[in-house]
């Protein structure tokens, strides 16, 4: 048992056999155990990565999924010596290195490279001596690992990454943590280890980041294991899901579409063997047993049961000498509804030959015509910084044109949900206190309508100031349940939330009657809501001809990127 700071670690102790295996590019990792401030998050599970394997790493938000990722990059756990392991997680300094420099110097390797060829040089030229040998090794050495190429490889990536050329030559002190964040994600991309470990690789990214990378990864030759929440990012990127699930980790051919087939079968296997666990048990108390004899009777054929099959060496997810009883499996469900709103004439809402501009800077929209009625499905789309927020914050009244009006019908209510809602709630009430203060509801009810967003009872009487980031988003969206509004304008909703979180969004507002308005990385969110793209270029916004496939197909063919034809799903 190993103790680090908040954490506690055990893992089955190296063999001399395995640490000869030091020099393969596979991880396993057999029997580890992890536990956080006293809570299990992991119980004799087994991480097993494939080298050249694409892994999408799922699970409800607050198992253990970050936790593993940080415990793999930091070795605490058995890793083969020779895989370099990249985690990225934090923003590059920000000091006076160019965005692109930045890039380029995090390859150490043909930075000492070229230090010495310059260094060799200037010996040669100032004192005359003869070191041509060295410097053609030092060629060689560069000529080997591309040195040639790799400005325009740093390039490329960070482009797509939404660099404009001169952001690309901006000191990392003059960029927003968001755009460093960005920087931080093209070093890793520009390094290729042999495993890179992203989490929410998409959070900082707009939409049009998000396909980029979505696209670059799907050639991605080496090994990736990825959390993420972006549904469509994983079907397209991943070759494999590790499931995490009840404290262990399950291992999925496929994408996360296929996971999502395989997983329901499972759950029903799952639920008879229970069953089965649950009668045996009963039949045997009803026999005289003691419920303390029936469990250690059971556990004895569980043990027994698990022997045979290490006998018969079956697949290693089932080669566990586990002897636990079997946990009743439980399913994480979040489902809620928008209370549909009564109709409302139009005009509902829009702008009128609307132009804007910050204070000493130039025009972001010129002679602008938008409006949004009750049935109006909208995506709005376009890069980071063409004012896709400004133009929301216009529509709610948090910003004033300097040009041209702003018109909403008076009985209009709306509802507002965007990154920042969560830090608007009151962090000194709990989630109960703060619904019922607000919306004058019984406690029962507040506690039933906290629920359906999936947040857990015992969540619901702590201060909110002491709930995760997921946890306050949850409260957040109840409280724009409550408010029932006409009109939903979504501002990048799905960051802070869980695939199933996003699933239920989806769903919500499928079935609203209302208006939505939404800005969102999150492609799966746009697709089920079967909203329109309008995008925002040019100062102006536009509808666009086509569907989400022909924009998608237009902005890599812009960046000059070759188009990943096949999906993950088929390797």
């Amino acid at each position: 048992m190993e103790e680090n700071g908040q954490f506690s670690l055990s893992q089955a102790t190296k063999s001399g056999k395995s640490a000869i295996l030091d020099n393969v590019k596979d991880i396993k990792v057999e029997n580890f155990s992890i536990a956080a401030r006293g809570k299990e998050l992991f119980v004799n599970a087994t991480l097993q990565i494939s080298d050249g394997r694409r892994y999408g790493l799922v699970g409800p938000n607050g198992h253990g999924k970050t936790t593993l990722l940080k415990h793999i990059a930091s070795r605490q756990l058995q890793i083969p010596s020779n895989i370099d392991v990249l985690y990225c997680e934090q923003d590059v300094v920000a000091n006076e290195t160019k965005a692109i420099d930045a890039v380029l110097q995090s390859d150490k390797t043909r930075e000492k490279l070229l230090q010495e060829e310059k260094s060799l040089t200037e010996l040669m030229e100032k004192q005359g001596e003869d070191h041509q040998d060295r410097l053609n090794q030092v060629y060689e050495e560069l000529n080997a690992i591309g040195s040639d190429a790799a400005e325009g490889k740093a390039r490329r990536i960070l482009a797509g990454l939404g660099f404009t050329l001169e952001m690309m030559e901006r000191a990392t002190k003059n960029l927003s943590g968001g755009w460093r964040m960005r920087v931080s994600l093209a070093r890793a991309l520009f390094l290729e280890p042999t495993l890179l470990m992203l989490d929410e690789p998409t959070n900082h990214l707009d939409l049009n980041a998000v396909i980029w990378l979505d696209n670059y990864l799907q050639q991605w030759k080496k090994t990736l294991l990825v959390v993420s929440h972006d549904q469509s990012f994983l079907d397209n990127v991943c070759t494999d899901i590790i499931h995490l699930d009840m404290q262990k980790l399950f291992y999925y051919k496929g994408n996360y579409a296929n996971f999502k087939k395989m997983f329901v079968q499972k759950r029903k296997e799952q639920q008879k063997e229970y069953d089965k666990q649950e009668k045996k048990l009963k039949d045997m108390k009803a026999s005289g047993k003691s419920t303390k004899q029936a469990e250690a009777k059971q556990k004895e054929m569980i043990g027994k049961k698990n022997k045979d099959k290490n006998k018969s060496k079956q697949a290693f997810a089932e080669n566990e000498e586990k002897t636990e009883l079997m946990q009743k499996p439980k399913d994480y469900v979040v489902k809620f509804r928008f209370p549909n709103p009564a109709p409302l004439s139009p005009p509902i809402l829009g702008l009128y030959s609307v132009w804007f501009n910050y204070k000493g800077q130039d025009n972001l929209f010129e002679n602008v015509d938008f409006g949004i009625d009750m049935q109006s499905r909208i995506a709005i789309v376009g890069p980071n910084g063409v004012g896709k927020s400004t133009l929301l914050k216009m529509l709610v009244q948090e910003l004033e044109p300097v040009k041209g009006e702003v018109r909403k019908n008076h009985r209009l209510r709306l509802g507002i949900y965007n990154q920042h809602s969560a830090d608007q709630l009151n962090l000194d009430e709990s989630s109960v206190e703060y619904l019922r203060r607000l919306f004058d509801m019984p406690i029962q009810d507040c506690r039933k309508t906290l629920g359906k967003f999936g947040l857990p009872s015992h969540a619901h009487t702590i201060l909110i100031r002491d709930l995760s980031g997921g946890q306050k988003a949850r409260v957040a969206l109840a409280d724009l349940t409550c408010r029932a509004p006409d009109v939903l304008i979504l501002d990048e909703p799905t960051n802070n939330l869980d695939i199933e979180s996003i699933d239920a969004l989806a769903e919500a507002i499928r079935h609203f009657e209302g208006g939505v308005v939404i800005v969102s990385h999150d492609e799966r969110l746009i697709r089920d809501t079967d909203c329109q793209l309008w995008v925002v270029e040019d100062k102006t916004i536009n509808e666009i001809e086509g569907g989400f496939d022909d924009y998608r197909h237009e902005l890599l063919e812009a960046l000059g990127e070759n188009i990943a034809s096949a999906a993950a799903q088929s390797k």
